[in-house]
Parts: C-alpha cells; structure tokens; sequence
C-alpha cells in the first residue's frame, strides 16, 4: 500500500464515521479490510460490539480495536501481531495523550483531548505506519 492510497482509506474511514453509519471500529476495520484480505461485510460485523470504546464501556478507544483486526490479520505471527500493536498504542498514546474512549472525549472533565474523527483519523494513519508501510522501521 502507498502513501496515496492510504490516505484514500484514511478519507473514506472518515466519511463513515461522519456518516453516522459506522462507529469508530467498523470505520477503521472496513475501510482497510479489503487490504487485509477481509470481506467488507464480515469486517463491519467484526467490529460492531467495539463502538463507543469497547463495547460502550467507554474503554479502549474503538478506532483502535479496528486497527488492531486489521493488524492481526496482516502479520506473519500473533508476536509480530503484538509487536506492531505495542508500538501503535504508544504513538497513539503519545499523540492523544490517552487511548481510553471516555478521556479523549472529555467525559467527566468536560475537556475533550480528541474528537471521534480525529482518532479514526490517527488510528488510520499509525495503523499504516506500523502495519503497510514498509519504509517505516516499526515493520522490520
């Protein structure tokens, strides 16, 4: 996958997030399912319970369970799976300041950190770095 494409998916995962069709999981998981060897369809069941930071506990932030299908679906290995996954959390982490639904959202401090479209589109982006480009060292 290329840059031109990725951003492509990236756009397209916004679009249904906003759409209000999608939650952040399914906007993420589908819009790089076919790259990963996954049905559409089979994706956006996949990913239906994570909506809402894993399952509407308001937990894990949902943009990030869809990365990680993807992720585990395109690694040789469930280490390799981790591997990938450890360092997106952290970037994601680091780029948000929490990746827990309800502190990106501000629930309870009334300051969000990111909105819903913003970490669909940092899940996008941090899931290719780590997961298709193969320029970035994190792959190797």
């Amino acid at each position: 996958m290329n840059q031109e494409e990725y951003e492509k998916r990236a756009a397209e995962a916004v679009a249904r997030k906003q759409s209000g069709k999608f939650n952040c999981a399914q906007a993420v998981t589908t819009s790089f399912a076919d790259a990963a060897g996954l049905d559409p369809e089979l994706a956006m069941r996949l990913a239906a319970s994570f909506g809402t930071g894993m399952g509407c506990l308001k937990g894990t932030c949902g943009a990030i369970v869809g990365a990680g299908i993807i992720t585990g679906l395109v690694s040789s290995d469930r280490m390799e799976a981790m591997r990938r996954m450890k360092t997106f959390m952290e970037a994601f982490h680091t780029k948000n300041g929490s990746t827990i639904c309800q502190d990106l959202k501000g629930v309870g401090t009334g300051k969000p950190l990111r909105p819903c479209l913003g970490c669909v589109a940092d899940a996008c982006e941090l899931l290719y770095r780590v997961s298709f480009d193969s320029s970035e060292p994190t792959t190797k």
